[in-house]
């Protein structure tokens, strides 16, 4: 594995065990005594590891410009953004809230609120700018084989956290078999570790959260197929946003350009998928506020419309080498990617999604009978994860050819005949390779 993958790793840790730190210290000085924060056994509060990763990948560009600003607020954002999806995950596993932000000022239904994404905001530029170099610096002063090892050997405690962690969140050991019964030596002594764990966070939770609200939620069943924002009505959403993304884009650098060009994410079919996944994250973030104001939807969208575009295309160019679009010319544009006259478009896209479209494609989805609806949207799932794959590996061959590397494998060769330099100019006609 490559350097940079265990130096992520070691980054994910290390922040994990500083956000675990803070938040106890935290909560120290407010309750005045010792009251352990994480959600985990250990003392690690995961959610600060994996803001740290994400922001390392996507931001570190901007700290090597000096955008400042612009680092500040892609911190500020996608920081509060994980904030957010941590809350709601943990509130949809636990049935109850970890923390309630309510009664500060410009709360978002007390999962986020303005003062924290700004203190966000400041840690993330200080972690990216300062705490990175340093940390990183220590880890290569470490031999490479132990350093590797100890990643490892922490990989395997956060596993055993994890699980223990788990059987207490879906309360298994009411239902579990006995660990007696089990005759792997191996797993038996996992599981009562786990066990261990279990009983240990169970405690600690009702000590360290005991302002956690209780939201236990009847689950009905219902024989309304993709009823309300569930799996089969965002898979369905995906592809209609994908499409529709597509269509929408082909005619406006028709009208724009004067020429028909394809704007397609994948080798097969008009789909988009920088649209369709979008969509499905626009759907899944503001269902819950579908019935707000359009000023509240429009700066929603702009917002995040710029962030999510950003974070594409950084990790085009870093999965395949390729910007697939190139702002540079357009006024008030960041390093290319995105441009504030676009960030419009998305805050735009939101409002007509969310209070025009969406009500309407959602109405029709649901008239779908159950079980064919539960076929067909399999079917398309099995049919994109292939249109994927063949375009993930045209698009490799498609750099490598740039680079001078001629095919070997057979499925190189496949691609290289089935997809030519050629077919990949019609299909991606705005693609550019970075050397």
């Amino acid at each position: 594995m490559s350097t940079a993958f265990y130096e992520l790793l070691w980054l994910f840790f290390i922040y994990s065990i500083l956000g675990w730190g803070i938040e106890t210290a935290a909560a120290a000085v407010t309750k005045h005594r010792f009251v352990n924060r994480g959600v985990l056994g250990g003392p690690v509060c995961t959610v600060y590891g994996v803001a740290a990763v994400i922001l390392t990948v996507f931001l570190q560009e901007l700290v090597e410009e000096k955008s400042w600003f612009f680092l500040f607020v892609g911190c500020g954002v996608w920081a509060t953004v994980i904030e957010w999806a941590a809350g709601r995950f943990l509130e949809k596993v636990h049935h109850g809230r970890w923390w309630d932000y309510s009664k500060k000022c410009w709360n978002l239904d007390g999962y986020i609120c303005l003062q924290y994404s700004l203190l966000w905001a400041v840690l993330g530029v200080a972690a990216l700018a300062y705490g990175n170099p340093i940390l990183l610096s220590l880890f290569r002063m470490i031999p490479e084989r132990v350093g590797h090892v100890l990643i490892w050997v922490f990989l395997g405690i956060l596993t055993v956290d994890i699980l223990g962690s788990y059987l207490v969140v879906l309360n298994l050991q009411q239902k579990f078999p006995q660990i007696e019964t089990v005759h792997n030596r191996l797993g038996a002594w996992t599981l009562r570790l786990g066990w261990w764990i279990a009983r240990r966070v169970e405690r600690r939770v009702n000590r360290a959260y005991p302002e956690i609200h209780r939201v236990e939620k009847a689950r009905q069943k219902t024989a309304v197929f993709a009823e309300g924002c569930s799996f089969y009505k965002l898979v369905m959403l995906f592809f209609i946003g994908s499409f529709l993304g597509d269509i929408t884009e082909t005619i406006f650098c028709r009208l724009t350009v004067g020429v028909w060009m394809s704007r397609s994410s994948v080798v097969w079919g008009p789909f988009s998928l920088v649209w369709g996944m979008a969509v499905t994250f626009a759907t899944l973030l503001l269902y819950n506020y579908r019935n707000r104001s359009d000023s509240f939807l429009f700066l929603f969208g702009t917002v995040m419309g710029g962030a999510y575009e950003y974070i594409c295309s950084v990790c085009t160019e870093l999965f395949f080498g390729t910007v697939f679009w190139d702002y540079s010319k357009i006024p008030f544009n960041l390093g290319g990617r995105i441009n504030l006259l676009y960030c419009f478009f998305w805050g735009i896209a939101a409002v007509v999604w969310l209070k025009g479209l969406y009500p309407v494609l959602s109405n029709w989805i649901e008239k779908i009978p159950v079980k064919p609806g539960k076929i067909i949207s399999w079917c398309l799932i099995v049919l994109m994860t292939a249109d994927i794959a063949v375009s993930c590996m045209a698009l490799v061959r498609y750099s490598a050819r740039n680079a001078g590397q001629p095919a070997s494998a057979g499925w190189e060769i496949w691609i290289d005949q089935q997809f030519d330099d050629q077919r990949m100019e019609q299909i991606y006609p705005n693609a550019k390779m970075v050397n």
